[in-house]
C-alpha cells in the first residue's frame, strides 16, 4: 500500500545508527514494527520497518566517512520534490548548502542531502519506484516532524522558497511556533519552533514525533529496552502529552499522545 504524498510533504523517515541490531530490536519492541532487510553491496543491510505490512520507517548503519565527519546517530527526514537537482539549486540560492549531491538510489528514487541556512540537515526525495512510507499519522507511526531553529523568520522564508511551505503562527506562549503545511493544504504535517536559552549548545535540527497510545507507558518500555528518557513527559494544552527518548545508540525522537479532538 502506498500514499500519494503531496509535493513538499515528508515522505520517509530514516535512522542512521552505530548499532543497527540494537536499533532493530529497540524499535520493533517499542512500536511493534516488523523488519524487511535488504543486503547491500558492501556487506551491510538496509532495514525497512513495517507496521501491519506497510512501510513506516527505515534504518542503516552510519558509514565510516559519516562517523569521521562527526555525524551522530540520528533520525533523518525526507521531503518530496518534483526535481531534486533544481531543488538543490534553490537550496544554494537561498543560503543553504548541499551535503550530498543528487544521486540515483537504484530504481527507487533520486535524492540529495542538504542543509538550511543554520545547517539543519534534511533529505530531498524525487520518487521513482519508491513513493515513501505507506503509513503516517496513525498509532505507532510518525505523527509530526519539527524543525528547531534559532531564527524562525529566516527559516520560514527559506523553506517557503525551497519547498513551497505555508507557515501559520501558533500561540505557544513565550516560544515562537509555526505550523507547517504544503501549498494549498489546510492540514499541517509539522512545525517549526524558535530555540531559546534552554537549547544552548544544541544545533538547529529536524526531529520526528511518533504517535503512541500512552506516553508514560512508552517511556517505561523504552527504558526497559535499553533506551533512556531525554525529556520527561509534559502536557501541552490542546495538543497532547509529549516526551523525548533516546534509543540505545543515542538517536532521539519524540513520542506523543495527541489530545482528543472535540
Amino acid at each position: 500500500m502506498s500514499i500519494d504524498h503531496l509535493l513538499g510533504a515528508p515522505t520517509w523517515f530514516e535512522l542512521g545508527t552505530s548499532d543497527q541490531a540494537a536499533a532493530e530490536a529497540f524499535y520493533s519492541g517499542l512500536f511493534g514494527w516488523t523488519q524487511r532487510k535488504t543486503a547491500m553491496p558492501d556487506g551491510s543491510h538496509y532495514t525497512i520497518f513495517q507496521l501491519d505490512g506497510r512501510d513506516v520507517a527505515a534504518c542503516y548503519t552510519l558509514m565510516a566517512d559519516m562517523v569521521a565527519a562527526g555525524i551522530p546517530p540520528h533520525w533523518g527526514v525526507y521531503f518530496k520534490v518534483a526535481d531534486c537537482d533544481a531543488t538543490v539549486a534553490q537550496v544554494r540560492a537561498h543560503g543553504g548548502k548541499a551535503f550530498c549531491e543528487p544521486f540515483e538510489v537504484m530504481e527507487h528514487l533520486r535524492m540529495a542531502t542538504v542543509g538550511d541556512p543554520e545547517g539543519a540537515a534534511f533529505n530531498l526525495h524525487q520518487p521513482r519506484a519508491h513513493p515513501g512510507v505507506g503509513v503516517i499519522r496513525e498509532p505507532n507511526s510518525v505523527l509530526w516532524v519539527e524543525l528547531a531553529t534559532r531564527d524562525i523568520a529566516r527559516a520560514e522564508a527559506f523553506y517557503r522558497a525551497v519547498l513551497g511551505w505555508q507557515a501559520t503562527p501558533l500561540d505557544a506562549g513565550p516560544t515562537q511556533y509555526r505550523v507547517l503545511s504544503c501549498g494549498g493544504c489546510e492540514t499541517g504535517f509539522g512545525g517549526m519552533l524558535e530555540m531559546n536559552q534552554q537549547w544552548q549548545g544544541i544545533p538547529s535540527h529536524w526531529s520526528i514525533y511518533l504517535h503512541v497510545a500512552d506516553v508514560d507507558a512508552t517511556l517505561a518500555q523504552a527504558v526497559a529496552l535499553g533506551g533512556k528518557v531525554c525529556v520527561p513527559a509534559f502536557d501541552v494544552p490542546g495538543v497532547g502529552r509529549i516526551a523525548r527518548i533516546d534509543d540505545p545508540g543515542g538517536a532521539g525522537c519524540y513520542v506523543m499522545t495527541p489530545s482528543p479532538r472535540g
